[in-house]
């Protein structure tokens, strides 16, 4: 009695089978416009929610991959925008660096900066050396103004320039009317990129604005009159009652650019040179 689910089972599953054969049978010898009639009624009653299942897997097979479409092409664009915004910002340093070098009255080499410095880094390497007539304190300027100078050795091929953050840099500096002078130094930082100068020795008597623009002043030899240092921003400390010091903001971060101007020539006044507008 026990086998008896197990013998009815099996005798079920036996005439289904034989069921489905003979239904095979008739559908093979029927013609086919009867074959097509007989199917068309099974996907309208027996078979039409697996037809809906599977066409809805189909629609969101199809959402899918227009979905991971969409999205490779937005992130390739999002990559293409955030390698563009560097590309135009080197392109407009490179574009003002042309009209000043067609407005300099002294012989200049345009090298690039070999690595990108950050903020802390006073000796960068430059792509010009002896054989472009690159020779140790010539000053290295930009766009806006002073960077710094060529330090020694020079290399055939390369040279190596230390900027105005450096702690060793000093440059006498003057104000743009050329009435008051004064010694430019690094002096500390503003925030996380942003460096700062101090301009001292001034006369105590002598009182310098906030705004006032400080060009170099040519006195020492190694940096020509006129090249624009930064404009100051406030009163620092006081040297012992006989001197002022200002604090400077510079006109150039060195992190900030990757081409730079060395003057090669002989001493001139840049100060119309750098007024001058930038195309």
């Amino acid at each position: 009695m026990t086998f008896a689910p197990e013998r009815y089972a099996s005798r079920r599953d036996t005439l289904l089978f034989v069921v489905c054969l003979l239904l095979s049978i008739v559908a093979r010898i029927l013609p086919s416009h009867w074959g097509v009639a007989v199917a068309s009624v099974f996907r309208d009653t027996l078979l039409s929610p697996l037809i809906a299942l599977q066409y809805q897997a189909q629609v969101i097979k199809t959402s899918r991959a227009r979905y991971d479409l969409e999205t490779t092409q937005r992130d390739s664009l999002t990559l293409a925008l955030d390698s563009l915004a560097p590309l135009r910002f080197e392109n407009r340093e490179l574009r003002a660096l042309l009209g000043l070098r067609a407005r300099l009255p002294v012989g200049h080499v345009a090298v690039e900066i070999l690595h990108q410095a950050g903020p802390g880094e006073a000796l960068l390497t430059l792509s010009a050396g002896r054989a472009q007539g690159i020779r140790s304190l010539q000053p290295v300027i930009s766009t806006d103004g002073l960077v710094g100078v060529v330090t020694s050795p020079v290399d055939a091929r390369t040279s190596v320039m230390m900027v105005w953050a450096h702690p060793d840099f000093r440059a006498s500096a003057m104000t743009e009317d050329g009435a008051i002078y004064g010694i430019v130094a690094p002096s500390g930082m503003a925030g996380p990129d942003q460096m700062l100068m101090e301009l001292s020795g001034v006369p105590y008597r002598e009182h310098i604005p906030e705004g006032t623009a400080v060009y170099t002043s040519g006195l020492g030899g190694v940096y020509p009159r006129g090249i624009p240092v930064g404009r100051v921003i406030g009163v620092g400390p006081e040297g012992e009652g006989w001197s002022r010091t200002y604090i400077v903001r510079p006109a150039v971060q060195p992190a900030s650019v990757s081409h730079v101007i060395v003057l090669t020539g002989e001493s001139a006044d840049l100060r119309a040179t750098f007024r001058a507008p930038t195309p």
